[in-house]
This record gives structure tokens, sequence and C-alpha cells, in this order.
């Protein structure tokens, strides 16, 4: 019996996907006019993807992508225990930044569907949790 020769196709990683993912967001953001100031601020108790200024808002964004729906999809996945590293980088960020602590902050899921497409869909999602 012959053995079944099935051609492979180049993985990419996750750490590929995710700034994939993060450079649709940060196109999106800068599109509707939102002023980027930081991409993967990383600080011991956690990164923070994406941070923005829109007026006087300072944007925290997570980035999210998934391949399904399964699960709950992207959006879901900002768990408890990721929303409380997120906000302890956000305020790594603030004590760092003082100019920034003037700012109102939010905190923003954007959700990149299709990645593979010509055109991937995003979606933010706007106030998606507090501190």
């Amino acid at each position: 019996m012959a053995a079944v020769i099935r051609p492979t196709q180049p993985r990419i990683d996750r750490r590929q996907i995710g700034a994939m993912a993060e450079d649709v967001a940060a196109a999106y953001l800068q599109a509707q006019g939102v002023q980027l100031l930081f991409r993967n601020y990383r600080r011991r108790l956690g990164e923070l993807d994406l941070v923005a200024r829109q007026g006087d808002v300072l944007l925290i964004v997570e980035v999210r992508t998934r391949s399904s729906a399964a699960y709950g999809g992207a959006a879901a996945s900002v768990d408890g225990l990721k929303r409380r590293r997120i906000v302890r980088a956000a305020q790594q960020l603030l004590q760092q930044h003082k100019d920034l602590s003037k700012l109102r902050a939010r905190f923003d899921v954007i959700v990149v569907c299709d990645l593979s497409a010509a055109s991937p869909r995003v979606e933010w999602l706007r106030g998606a949790f507090e501190a």
C-alpha cells in the first residue's frame, strides 16, 4: 500500500499572525484619524498591543484574531486575567508618561477577521472593558 503524500503549506507562527493583525489594526486606526503612540509596549506586568490618542482620549487597544468563531471568537478571548494584565501595563505606562495621565483612558479591542483576505474585516469594540 502506497503512502499518501500531501503537499505541505508553509506554517505561519502565532507571533507572525499577531504582528500581521496588529499591522492591520494600526492602519485601520490611522485611517480613522487616530494618532498611534506606541506598539507592543512591553512591561514586566503585561503588554499593550497598541496605544493611541484620539482627541483627549487615550486608547489602550488589544488586538485579537482567530481563525474561527469557535469558543466565543476573538473578543471573548480577552478574559479577566488578560484584562488585569492590560490594566497593570496601562498603569505603568501612565506612571512613566505623565503627559498621558491627563487624558481620559479607554480600553478597546480590535478584532481582525479573515486575515488572509485581500481586505481583512476589522471590528472596533470601543470601551470593551473598564479598569
